[in-house]
């Protein structure tokens, strides 16, 4: 080529899997992930996951006006809790309080004074809420109110305690639990991603699992003893001058264990000390193939123990493919797989944490959106966020995804998959003039589902972009706009084009072996007689179309349950 012009910037969109990375999923590589966290951080209410109500953060102004709303000459008093169930005198406190010019001060429930001999076990857990002000509520006591609040606020870590002719209403200007003390920063996108420090998971870092040792790839045969390989790490350096297994038979010689007996007939102590090692230092000598020994006096770690650390401390790609073979992929304990932390976790939509989102097919999902009731100053703020989020799920369903869900692994979709999930990606970027290159979109799409696709495609091609399909679906090659059958003598043959025109010519092409199928002139006959099996056979056992009335959890079946899916 001298010179090529006119041609638009090209992206391909091919059938490969989408991302091999652990930390991608649907809801990450397909951007709806991002504007969830939006969503959740702007909207979100966050939940007491101990005692399951509203947490909410009260501004000044907010607890004047709540004080004021009272009757007129209503005796009001405000209390800062400056201890809340914790142990110890508080003599210090109660000191420095004193100092400031505070008098008076409610100990676990009964009022006394500061200058009091207050006497507190400092085994006991006690509560301390200092009196900030007394005064009679009129129309002139909302400057005074305003300043004792802000005080108690200060003094309290931002709470303060109100009573109203003796009734108690404890205010917070945290997220803030007014019960058990549970708080939260301030909600912004950041916590609510796996992959930021602030709201992934600290145990799992953000991935839902983690490495163990696997019990199974250490021992595959406990029948053996460990002098004749039973653990597989210590295999094939038995009775040898290694170091690792001079220090594995001292701890085995320390405790009397066995190393000819049958692994499954140890002992239980045997075994986790085996695993876990010595409960204490112990005092031993090691001797090196030089010749020179070390005394030494410590505790000697576990198989299990041994591996586990070094698999995280090993900067070698060969030692940690080595350890790595005793370990396999097991949940997170501390966040069961969700990924996130417990204040993450806590803020809720509509009863639903962002964790119980992902959850949801993408035909949940698009429910979940539509039937969101909220408020007029919320639906200010969500507005354009959930038109983008219901947008992306629509465009997901119209490509054939509707079953999956927003928390799937990237790395675990099918090439199909992958290359729809780009597509409707592709679609949500709103892209125009842009040259897309698609090879057999159609490829694992259920038939019903070939319409979706093809329409999608139809709406990508009238943003303004050219589209080609590489593909041998019927359904498709109908749709087109204009169609290329490339005939035989492909490669170092130079090839051979049957034909180039609008796809409804192509019927009236004799040459075209495709055009003759699609007027049926040629077609694939339908066998006499099937194909012979190979004996064997596949039962189903007591299949039903029926329905359960109700969930595991209680919810009835037709409504969206973040714990199960149908």
């Amino acid at each position: 080529m001298d010179s090529i012009e006119g041609l638009s910037p090209a992206i391909a969109i091919d059938q490969k899997t989408t991302s091999n990375n652990p930390r991608s999923t649907v809801g990450t590589v397909t951007e709806i992930y991002d504007y969830l966290r939006l969503l959740y951080a702007r909207i979100g209410t966050p939940t007491c996951p101990i005692h399951h109500h509203p947490i909410v953060g009260m501004s000044i102004k907010t607890m004047v006006d709540h004080v004021m709303s009272a009757k007129s000459g209503a005796k009001i008093e405000l209390l800062a809790p400056v201890v809340r169930n914790q142990k110890g005198t508080h003599k210090d406190l109660m000191n420095d309080l004193m100092k400031q010019g505070f008098v008076r001060i409610r100990v676990n429930g009964e009022m006394k004074l500061l200058e009091d001999d207050i006497q507190l076990n400092k085994n006991n857990k006690h509560t301390l809420e200092v009196m900030v002000d007394r005064l009679i509520l009129s129309d002139q006591a909302q400057s005074r109110l305003y300043d004792s609040i802000e005080t108690s606020l200060k003094l309290s870590s931002g709470l303060v305690l109100v009573l109203i002719d003796g009734v108690e209403t404890l205010m917070s200007s945290n997220y803030a639990c007014a019960e058990c003390g549970f708080s939260l920063p301030h909600l912004e996108p950041r916590l609510f991603s796996f992959n930021s420090p602030l709201g992934a998971c600290e145990t799992c870092k953000g991935l839902g699992v983690i490495q163990q040792v696997d019990i199974d790839l250490l021992i595959p045969d406990d029948s053996l003893s460990i002098l004749q390989g039973g653990i597989r790490y210590y295999k094939n350096i038995v009775d040898s001058e290694n170091i690792e297994w001079q220090n594995f038979k001292t701890l085995c010689d320390h405790y009397s264990i066995p190393m000819n007996t049958p692994i499954s007939k140890l002992s239980d102590e045997h075994k986790d000390i085996v695993l876990h090692g010595s409960k204490g230092p112990i005092k031993y000598a090691i001797h090196s193939r030089s010749g020179n020994t070390y005394l030494r006096n410590e505790r000697i770690e576990g198989v299990l123990t041994l591996i586990q650390r070094r698999f995280f401390e090993t900067s070698s790609n060969m030692a940690k493919d080595w350890y790595g073979s005793f370990m396999s992929e097991s949940t997170c304990p501390t966040c069961s797989g969700k990924r996130l932390n417990e204040m993450a976790l806590c803020v809720k939509l509509s009863q639903h944490s962002i964790y119980d989102f992902t959850r949801f097919s993408i035909t949940q999902g698009l429910d979940f959106i539509h039937s969101l009731k909220l408020s007029d100053h919320d639906l200010e703020i969500a507005r354009l966020v959930l038109k983008e989020v219901s947008e992306r799920l629509q465009f997901l369903n119209n490509v054939g995804l509707s079953y999956l869900t927003l928390d799937r692994v990237a790395g675990s979709l099918s090439g199909g998959e992958a290359q729809r999930i780009r597509l409707a990606t592709q679609i949500g970027s709103r892209l125009s003039g842009v040259l897309y290159v698609l090879d057999e979109p159609s490829i694992g799409l259920h038939q019903r589902d070939n319409a979706k696709l093809i329409q999608t495609l139809k709406d990508m091609r009238d943003l303004g972009n050219t589209l080609i399909v590489v593909e041998h679906d019927e359904e498709t090659m109908e749709a087109s706009d204009w169609i290329v059958d490339v005939g035989p003598g492909a490669g170092l043959h130079g090839g051979e084009i049957i034909f180039n025109g609008p796809t409804k010519d192509i019927l009236a092409c004799d040459a075209s072996i495709t055009g003759q199928y699609l007027n049926k002139t040629l077609f694939i006959p339908t066998p006499v007689q099937t194909r012979v099996g190979n004996g064997l056979c596949l039962k189903i056992n007591e299949a039903s179309e029926k329905q359960p009335e109700k969930h595991q959890c209680g919810y009835p079946t037709e409504s969206i349950c973040g714990g199960h899916r149908g």
